[in-house]
């Protein structure tokens, strides 16, 4: 079934591209064997910086940038390869500028990542992400041959980055080749005027739909044309504002063809989602969302904030030292296999003229690159630790559903009130409340697509998925999670969830097919206020704007409010759904207060929790834990965000553990399971 899937992918991606099946089917299979290859070299996480090569710059120059790389342990750099720096107007190619740089590479035993950049305006600083035209296609190729051709030559080239931070956050640039695009995927894929059900489709969702099969067809003709001419280094590429363009984005099918998947994460730019406090959250987040979408391929954070962003960016900052370690601890510990830092110098001119740089304007280290620097000899000190470790799965599950997103982004308009659940956002940021509260406890969760969720188990006992107000849901998932929960999962459900289906039909009147597995139907959501109270047992769960009173059916009332049905239990095969159709998790968000969401918690998700081998004893406001497990040790990292010293307790259930510590940028210390942490402290300990 999975071998007939995918033909049935290749003949869709050979209808935009006119490549035919062998090829690509050929190249998947390299691309499989070079997978094993760089998990292989990848084996230590690696930090790595940008260089930024450009005219004007001379080898001296070029070479004392790579020397510093290598003095501070980094061991990986990322070259955003320009044509308009290597062509000339006479149609020749000029490769010497950055044939220093890989020169210097080689002689300083750095690996290159080369970011493909064909041609751009000069005030594009991110790159185009399709083509204009046929003929900007065929020069797109013209470009990928010559750079491959001639830099396959040298032995510090690692691999290509396919194209720099692919995603338009749904807003699809509708040009000549574009449009002419969109009318062969509509040949594959007819729009209907109504449902199977009889009821018009008045709004629509094929352009996402459309969006997400372009830019996989776009990533793999890239990586088709570099494999002509060079079969033998790795592909990557880097997602950016994750919490955005993530519905755009199908990572199993860009497995096909990649070797290992990355990600940008700059504060700046795309954690506006988030406090400062929180952006260590923030990348742990970010961080989930991409190792679950490489799957077995390795992943790394192709891009981190270097430096400070004086006039780019949304958010204008400069990482302290103590966040730059916070980053790369928690990369570390959700398994990534390096990261990369942009960048190690500025750039001379442009709109990021200047900005985000490692370096001083002396070309010597920041502070933020020694702390970097330091953690890369912990790491490389630790080998056999750090080698071979894999995160503890806690068995809790976070689902995005890119319907919903996609849905939103369609109905939301605001609100002159500015209700957080009436903007573009409020889906994210209600998946978000859970994944906080969670950090709060010290407890590891997988962030999701729901299309990344393996639904072909035998048993689910111990696992919990978590579905906050993802307001769109397919009619076909209705089967996959009756499966799961009979099979004895646990499925905690909040807010307007299954509000509409992929169609964006109200399925409250067009049939709703959760009925069953849910344990009842809607009978009406109204507007409370921006918070307000669900009573859960003997205490109160803050929720957002909407509740919802549910007709009940086959479950069991578990909250009621007014003499109506506000929260149910609903036991199905061997496992269980609870259900609150309030926004509980964006409520407690919203106030900042996760206390009594995670009392909820606590109890519901037991299942998954009870098996987790270590946490905080009790949950921790402005502090988060990732654990990580090699052989047979444990490996906590822990983070103090508040501004107070704080003394943690560590719970490892009945088990006495032995602590070490490997890594303190602020002199913390360990006395048997209670740790004694400083402000914007960062504390990593081995457990046996």
């Amino acid at each position: 079934m999975k071998k007939f899937t995918y033909i049935i992918f290749l003949l869709i991606l050979s209808t935009f591209s006119g490549s035919v099946i062998s090829t690509a089917q050929n190249a998947v299979k390299a691309t499989s064997e070079k997978s094993s290859d760089l998990q292989a070299t990848l084996q230590l996480p690696f930090i790595g910086a940008q260089v930024f090569i450009e005219p004007g710059q001379t080898p001296e120059e070029i070479d004392t940038w790579f020397r510093v790389l290598k003095e501070n342990h980094f061991t990986v750099c990322r070259i955003r390869m320009f044509e308009s720096y290597m062509k000339k107007q006479d149609g020749t190619w000029d490769f010497s500028l950055f044939d220093n740089a890989f020169r210097s590479a080689e002689k300083h035993g750095i690996k290159v990542f080369g970011t493909i950049f064909p041609y751009t305006e000069k005030t594009d600083i991110g790159g185009f992400k399709f083509p204009r035209d046929e003929a900007h296609l065929q020069s797109i190729a013209e470009f990928i041959k010559q750079l491959t051709t001639h830099f396959s030559q040298f032995k510090s080239l690692y691999g290509w980055v396919l194209i720099n931070e692919p995603g338009v956050g749904g807003k699809i640039p509708m040009t000549e080749f574009t449009k002419n695009k969109l009318s062969e995927w509509k040949l594959s894929h007819p729009q209907k005027e109504f449902t199977d059900k009889g009821f018009p489709i008045l709004v629509e969702l094929t352009d996402q739909a459309f969006l997400l099969d372009y830019n996989t067809w776009y990533l793999n003709w890239i990586a088709t044309e570099v494999k002509k001419y060079d079969p033998n280094h790795e592909l990557h590429v880097n997602n950016h504002q994750m919490f955005q363009n993530c519905a755009e984005y199908n990572f199993p099918e860009w497995r096909k063809f990649l070797t290992s998947l990355g990600g940008s994460a700059h504060a700046s730019w795309h954690f506006g989602y988030f406090d400062r406090k929180l952006y260590a959250v923030a990348m742990s987040a970010n961080s989930e969302i991409v190792r679950s979408g490489a799957g077995n391929l390795p992943w790394l954070m192709t891009e981190l904030q270097g430096g400070n962003n004086t006039y780019s960016g949304g958010t204008p900052i400069c990482p302290t030292k103590e966040e730059i370690a916070q980053w790369l601890w928690i990369i570390t510990a959700t398994e990534g296999k390096g990261s990369i830092f942009w960048s190690l110098n500025p750039r001379s001119s442009g709109i990021e003229a200047g900005e985000w740089a490692l370096l001083d304007f002396q070309n010597n280290p920041s502070d933020r690159m020694k702390a970097a620097g330091q953690i890369a000899e912990t790491i490389n000190k630790n080998s056999s630790l750090f080698g071979n470790s894999k995160e503890v799965e806690s068995g809790i599950n976070i689902l995005y559903i890119r319907q919903s997103l996609w849905a939103e982004s369609k109905m939301a308009e605001g609100s002159t009130q500015n209700y957080e659940a009436r903007k573009v956002g409020g889906v994210m940021k209600s998946a978000l409340g859970y994944f906080e509260a969670f950090s709060q406890m010290g407890v590891n969760t997988n962030f999701k697509a729901f299309e990344e969720f393996d639904f072909g188990k035998p048993d689910y006992k111990g696992v919990t998925i978590i579905l906050a107000h993802q307001i769109s849901l397919p009619d076909s998932y209705a089967a996959k999670l009756e499966n799961f929960v009979s099979k004895g999962g646990k499925l905690i459900v909040d807010g307007l969830t299954g509000f509409f289906d992929e169609n964006l039909h109200n399925t409250l009147i067009t049939g709703f097919p959760f009925e069953k597995l849910f344990g009842g139907t809607i009978k009406e959501y109204k507007l409370v206020e921006n918070l307000f109270k669900v009573h859960w047992n003997d205490y109160a769960i803050p929720a957002h704007l909407w509740r919802g009173t549910i007709a009940v059916k086959s479950g069991v009332a578990v909250a009621t409010c007014e003499g109506e049905t506000t929260a149910l239990r609903n036991k199905v095969g061997n496992g269980e759904v609870i259900w609150i159709p309030s926004l509980i998790g964006l409520g407690s968000r919203i106030t900042g207060d996760y206390t009594s969401l995670i009392r909820f918690l606590n109890k519901e998700a037991s299942q998954s929790l009870d098996s987790v081998p270590v946490r905080f004893k009790t949950a921790q406001k402005d502090m988060l834990m990732k654990t990580i497990r090699s052989n047979s040790s444990l490996i906590t990292v822990v983070i103090n965000k508040s501004n107070k010293q704080g003394q943690v307790m560590l719970d490892f259930g009945t088990k006495k553990q032995n602590g070490n510590l490997i890594y303190a940028n602020k002199q913390g210390k360990v006395i048997g399971n209670i740790l004694r942490i400083a402000p914007e402290e960062t504390m990593v300990i081995e457990w046996k």
